[in-house]
């Protein structure tokens, strides 16, 4: 905008731009407008009036509208979009629906956490973390034939009654462990009695553990004696087969014939 002998001055109308600067030289303006004073986003075009007026008495004006468009330039300021173009903003969410979410998240981490303990209880270790753990008071049961194979895995002396043990007690049916060293008994004098002597002698063999033989006891019981069963000799008969009448054969009908004549042949060739 020029005008040789005149002198123009340029205002901006639009109070709600505050960013704007105006430069007035050689009846020349220049309108330089900041970035945050435009939003691409919202409005692609904006309208700015101008109002020009000359310095002359009295002034007259003329109002002019400037139309600016706002595009989006790379670094180098070329252009590339001066489109509008919506922003993405994070959807508004109220406050029930807020609550809502942490409740789930809350939710979802309590059945972790359950999940978590529940395995690993599962997992827990034994009390027994090995078989060849023996103490007095853990003992393992789980082995197929009650652990034959280890004869040290056990207390033999929670095995012993002692209820039951009878001191001085010998068993003469097996060889004794320990060998007794035999008792060289003295030579009797001539004056003593010999029915003593003999005594004593007997006595000395009787408590020998080693003196053979080695008895044993056994117990046999009688046919019948404390028995539920009966006897099996009332299978016997006491009669023989020559006592027996088989004369009810030949009341039974034709088809026992045969075996009425073999069973009464005998006492038939008898009377002939």
């Amino acid at each position: 905008m020029s005008k040789q002998g005149d002198q123009f001055e340029t205002n901006v109308l639009s109070p709600a731009i505050f960013n704007i600067l105006k430069f007035i030289l050689d009846n020349t303006a220049r309108i330089l407008t900041r970035k945050n004073g435009f939003n691409r986003h919202e409005i692609s075009t904006y309208l700015l009036p101008v109002v020009i007026s000359d310095n002359d008495y009295p002034i007259q004006s003329s109002t002019g509208t400037l139309t600016i468009r706002v595009c989006a330039c790379d670094s180098q300021g070329n252009m590339q979009s001066c489109s509008a173009e919506a922003l993405l903003l994070p959807a508004g969410l109220s406050t029930g629906a807020l609550i809502a979410i942490l409740l789930c998240i809350i939710i979802l981490l309590v059945i972790v956490v359950l999940f978590a303990a529940l395995k690993r209880q599962r997992k827990k270790e034994p009390l027994i973390l090995s078989k060849e753990d023996i103490r007095d008071n853990i003992v393992s049961y789980n082995d197929e034939g009650g652990g034959e194979e280890d004869t040290q895995a056990f207390d033999i002396g929670t095995l012993r009654n002692p209820a039951a043990i009878e001191e001085k007690k010998l068993r003469r049916d097996i060889i004794p462990e320990t060998l007794f060293i035999p008792r060289r008994t003295p030579t009797a004098p001539d004056n003593t009695d010999v029915r003593d002597f003999i005594n004593e002698r007997l006595k000395e063999h009787d408590l020998d553990p080693t003196a053979p033989p080695y008895d044993s006891l056994a117990t046999y019981a009688y046919e019948g004696n404390d028995s539920i069963a009966e006897s099996l000799s009332s299978l016997e008969s006491g009669t023989t087969d020559g006592d027996q009448n088989y004369d009810y054969l030949r009341e039974w009908g034709p088809r026992f014939n045969k075996l009425a004549e073999m069973y009464g042949g005998g006492e038939s060739d008898k009377d002939s």
